[in-house]
């Protein structure tokens, strides 16, 4: 008997040590594309702002969760990152890009753009993304499953109205009348996609997260006295409210001193 429990207790213990396939992830079977729409500094010149925030958050979204094959990444400049090949940032490519990746991946479907903004949308590449027209893109892609929307720009409060769906979860870098902060020459990334690298680690899931990044974009605000406040927006649909707990985040390392 205590040789039959022994071995029951084995071969728990070498279940549990299995590593989690990341089709079992909850997030393992998600879309993902996460864009650079621009590569000009608020001054006009050069930066990798934009870029680094691309490449870094696609990085998170593996730790988070997603499974690396399935998020891809656009750049307006491509050719400057061989390494990662990221596509180019055109609307037609993304919009075929997403949908390819939804067909394969049927869970659910994540969008994420860090850019310039105005009233009228988000700049990618020599032209707007105009609110309704990602609405439109999201909804022929990733259609009857959870969204993930999240916009990095200046006024891009426009993008939650025209966005919401009962299933869909929306955040933005500022209200609708505000700019955000963090795109010059110099900076690493803009202050929003700062914070939300830096919050990801210790976030329980993406609601968590996105009061988080609220947070820590106020606080970054208040210390470096950029005005008005950009106020972040968070908005979540009534039929994803009480889902995202449940997709919770895979436990991982916090990096010491942040990103």
């Amino acid at each position: 008997m205590k040789q039959t429990a022994g071995l029951i207790l084995g071969l728990l213990v070498l279940l549990l040590a299995q590593p989690v396939r990341a089709a079992d992830r909850p997030f393992g079977q998600w879309a993902a594309v996460v864009v650079a729409g621009d590569w000009h500094a608020h001054s006009g010149g050069p930066t990798e702002a934009f870029d680094n925030a691309r490449r870094d958050v696609s990085l998170a979204l593996a730790d988070l969760g997603f499974s690396p094959g399935a998020v891809r990444q656009y750049s307006v400049r491509p050719r400057r990152y061989p390494a990662v090949k990221p596509g180019k940032t055109d609307l037609r490519r993304i919009h075929a890009g997403l949908r390819e990746l939804a067909v394969k991946n049927p869970a659910g479907c994540l969008f994420y753009v860090s850019s310039h903004g105005a009233p009228e949308g988000v700049q990618v590449d020599d032209g707007l993304l105009p609110p309704h027209l990602l609405a439109a893109m999201i909804d022929d892609a990733c259609p009857a499953r959870p969204s993930i929307v999240v916009v990095s720009a200046c006024f891009s409060g426009v993008f939650v109205r025209p966005l919401q769906k009962d299933d869909r979860m929306i955040l933005t870098a500022a209200r609708s009348d505000r700019t955000s902060f963090g795109c010059s020459e110099d900076d690493k990334y803009p202050y929003f996609d700062d914070c939300f690298l830096s919050s990801a680690p210790t976030a329980h899931d993406f609601a968590a997260l996105g009061r988080a990044v609220q947070a820590c974009v106020a606080r970054r605000e208040r210390d470096t006295g950029a005005e008005p406040a950009s106020e972040p927006q968070l908005w979540i649909g009534p039929g994803l409210r009480p889902l995202l707990p449940l997709y919770a985040f895979p436990p991982r390392p916090s990096p010491p001193g942040g990103r």
